[in-house]
């Protein structure tokens, strides 16, 4: 009955007596695509580690209940004992060595070697290393992922949706697996990486292996899912056959509510003032290189940036920001702006949302409400005190302004006090929206905002946004991997193609349109072959 079933029975984990799961029970079957799905905060992460044995869990009293394989118990207790018994994860953070190859990565701790003059003399551990069969082997998972790059290729620089390719690649070439956890594996991926990447996980199922599906996508876990687990605060809510439940059901099991991001019917008042005038921007950033781009944005106004990976979307606001090397003319509120100085662009009125909270975004061992306050206490000298001759930080208004951010953007933590890097993935980038906030900017970039967060923190952070700009007057560029949520909110969208400009979008267009636009089709035959409401 249970030959070759994963299974946690009555499952319990506690954090300083704080109960984040309780009595979980659920199985895995081979073969099977298992979609795993609760708000940031609902245990998910947890009982992943769990299942891996992670240092946290065993380092902060272990848990309760049985993690079983095949009706025995497996009797994990670190990353080793999971991997020996054929379980695999991608997380959701990348865990790549920046400065090694493609190959290097993915073989790394299982590199094959051969006898040489050295090893006769000194033993294997001077063997020198197969790099043929090493790249063979990488680039038999690159071509099952659908990933069209050299596997000689240096991981550093390389855009975030191709990291998260490697990361899979390794665990895939990994042999003996019995059972592979996809952590938010599409996040960072657009809709053609995110299609090359379902058939993947759905051709792994077919050969046996059973597969641990975590995403916030409702549609994905409709469309690859077999059956599908909801967990609230910490408590299993449901387990069903995927094809007896609907997104909206799944969605209000979750959160206790029904949630969209459709749009309203209706369109804003824009101001005609520009407040951004940008001219032949050109930006140097690795896999997403910008190739001369024109635009303005009017005060006030929502404008989106979408587009397909590797097209340059990404690397629009990393060089309005100075983060990459960069040229062209960029005029703010009537003004030259020299982007490449970071700091006199903070202090001109423009904060910025880095899609990499980890690497530019958070000090993780730092507590929250010193990442909320740091950037705005450098760059525009707020939550400091002057007592005569000496200058000190106000712990009072630092405090403050924490609680309120956390308040206001729901970050689920136990105060203000916790370490960024304790929290969930979700809640760190809430972190990072009310650091940028803290910044009172006149005009926002954000970059994939929503990237790793649950549907209702994602509807909360939207909705924020909007709010921002039609009631505080604040101007944003948001660039985002979902259509969906660009067209949500936003009053017009850039589509970027090849580095460039390859036309502007109405949020009400079809999706045929966008899709054929993203793909390199000129507007107008785009407008021709998809149809446009407001052509």
């Amino acid at each position: 009955m249970n030959d070759g079933v994963l299974e946690f029975i009555n499952v319990g984990k506690e954090y300083s007596g704080h109960a984040v799961l309780k009595g979980i029970n659920m199985d895995v079957r081979p073969g099977e695509i298992h979609a795993l799905i609760g708000e940031n905060g609902a245990g998910k992460s947890t009982l992943m580690n769990i299942l891996f044995g992670m240092p946290v869990i065993h380092e902060t009293g272990g848990f309760s209940g049985e993690v079983r394989i095949g009706g025995q118990d497996a009797k994990i207790m670190n990353p080793h004992d999971a991997m020996e018994r054929g379980i695999g994860m991608v997380h959701q953070e990348f865990m790549l060595i920046p400065g090694f190859t493609i190959t290097e990565n993915i073989k790394i701790n299982r590199e094959i070697t051969k006898p040489s003059m050295m090893s006769r003399l000194f033993g294997k551990r001077v063997e020198s290393l197969e790099h043929k069969q090493m790249a063979s082997d990488a680039r038999k998972a690159l071509d099952t992922m659908g990933m069209d790059i050299e596997e000689y290729t240096k991981v550093e620089g390389l855009p975030v949706g191709h990291m998260q390719f490697v990361e899979i690649a390794r665990e895939i070439d990994k042999t003996g697996i019995r059972f592979l956890v996809f952590d938010e594996p599409t996040a960072v991926l657009t809709e053609s990486e995110t299609e090359h990447l379902l058939d993947a996980i759905r051709k792994l199922a077919a050969q046996g292996i059973g597969i641990v599906f975590i995403s916030h996508r409702l549609e994905e876990i409709i469309r690859v899912s077999d059956r599908v687990t909801i967990l609230r605060d910490g408590e299993w809510v449901a387990t069903e056959e995927t094809k007896n439940i609907t997104a909206a059901e799944i969605a209000r099991l979750m959160v206790g509510r029904a949630l969209t991001l459709d749009r309203e019917e209706g369109t804003r008042q824009i101001s005609s003032e520009n407040i951004l005038t940008v001219d032949n921007l050109r930006v140097n950033m690795p896999g997403e290189e910008v190739k001369g781009v024109n635009f303005s944005v009017h005060k006030g106004e929502i404008l989106g940036i979408g587009g397909l990976a590797g097209q340059g979307k990404l690397g629009i606001a990393n060089g309005l920001m100075g983060m990459y090397p960069v040229a062209g003319k960029v005029t703010f509120k009537g003004q030259p702006l020299e982007v490449a100085k970071t700091n006199e662009t903070l202090k001109k009125g423009i904060a910025f949302l880095s899609e990499d909270r980890k690497g530019v975004g958070l000090l993780l061992s730092s507590p929250i409400d010193l990442n909320i306050a740091f950037t705005a206490m450098e760059v525009k000298e707020k939550f400091i005190k002057k007592i005569g001759p000496f200058t000190m930080s106000d712990d009072k208004a630092i405090r403050e302004n924490a609680e309120k951010m956390v308040k206001d953007l729901d970050i689920r933590c136990t105060s203000v006090s916790q370490n960024a890097g304790a929290l969930s993935g979700g809640n760190q980038q809430k972190v990072c929206v009310g650091k940028a906030l803290s910044l009172d900017p006149e005009l926002l970039l954000v970059s994939e905002p929503t990237r790793g967060i649950d549907i209702g923190a994602k509807k909360l952070i939207l909705d924020l946004l909007k709010s921002l700009a039609e009631e505080k007057g604040m101007t944003i560029i948001m660039t985002s991997s979902e259509l969906a949520e660009l067209r949500s909110i936003c009053d017009r969208v850039l589509i970027i193609c090849e580095g460039k400009v390859a036309g502007e979008l109405s949020p009400m267009d079809s999706d045929e349109v966008y899709g054929l636009m993203m793909s390199g089709v000129s507007k107008e035959e785009a407008m021709k072959a998809g149809g446009a409401v407001n052509g």
